[in-house]
């Protein structure tokens, strides 16, 4: 990642002959420095995908003028586009339950600043962690969920997402299912982990299933949530080998550090701006 101040621009569109002219024509006319840039054709879908950072300091404007004046040519190009600005960190809003790992590995890598985000706050259906992320100087919110609440439970969440203007949901092994109206109010923008190497061993216990058919790799997913259990496009994934005289505790043991970091990948790539929603795929620029 750069060290300068830079503006990022994330877009797909239609494929067609001169897009790449015409984005870059347009930063080169306003004296724009493009420090790194990404493309890809999807044949499949006749879709094209494109990132490129640009010098913060070289452009004449802000992003609004930039918006403003690009506006055109993403019209014309039928491009679903953003940018952003890398001074503004992203907010994440992290959910837990009673498993640690995935929030103690997270809140290291942002106190170590190896994570560029604010958390405004962390919200959980237990109070095991509380004492340990108010230690960390963030809000804690303890949501109980329960079978007759769950509708109030989610509104609350949903309540104060809102309220500390999140950027995204991260699932840190929070093991209750979002319901669809939560979905679909954030596409793109709930990133959960799910420990195994899907679309192998969905739903409850997918280590014990995994022992179970004796497979010699396990591993761990980091995908978009979406209302069909643990079929979001995929951002991030990894595997490690195992044996037949690993037992469900060891394949858990090594699971756990695949889900940490596989975790943080996915979610490092997503407010990086380096994921692009194709369908139910992703297109990831590392």
């Amino acid at each position: 990642m750069h060290t300068q101040h830079f503006f990022t621009l994330l877009a797909s569109c239609p494929d067609r002959v001169g897009i790449v002219a015409r984005v870059a024509g347009f930063i080169a006319e306003h004296h724009g420095w493009i420090l790194e840039t990404s493309h890809y054709a999807d044949a499949d879908t006749g879709r094209y995908f494109m990132r490129i950072d640009i010098k913060a300091d070289s452009l004449p404007f802000h992003l609004a003028e930039f918006r403003r004046l690009f506006a055109p040519i993403a019209e014309a190009l039928q491009m679903d586009w953003r940018i952003t600005d890398s001074a503004v960190r992203k907010r994440v809003v992290i959910l837990v339950s009673r498993q640690e790992h995935c929030l103690y590995d997270l809140l290291a890598r942002w106190q170590s600043k190896e994570l560029q985000v604010e958390i405004p706050c962390v919200i959980s259906n237990h109070l095991d962690f509380k004492g340990f992320v108010e230690w960390h100087g963030i809000p804690f919110h303890h949501i109980p969920i329960g079978t007759d609440t769950k509708k109030e439970a989610y509104a609350e969440i949903q309540r104060l997402y809102e309220e500390v203007k999140g950027d995204v949901m991260v699932l840190a092994r929070y093991m209750q299912i979002i319901p669809p109206e939560l979905c679909e109010a954030y596409p793109g923008r709930i990133i959960n982990i799910h420990h195994s190497f899907l679309p192998s061993f969905v739903g409850a216990r997918p280590y014990h299933q995994a022992y179970q058919r004796g497979v010699k790799l396990i591993g761990a997913t980091c995908h978009y949530v979406t209302a069909e259990l643990d079929a979001g496009p995929i951002i991030e994934q990894d595997t490690v080998r195992i044996d037949h005289g690993d037992s469900v505790h060891d394949l858990v043991r090594y699971g756990k550090d695949i889900e940490k970091t596989v975790l943080a990948r996915g979610l490092r790539f997503h407010v990086e701006d380096r994921v692009l929603l194709n369908g139910n795929r992703t297109v990831v620029f590392r």
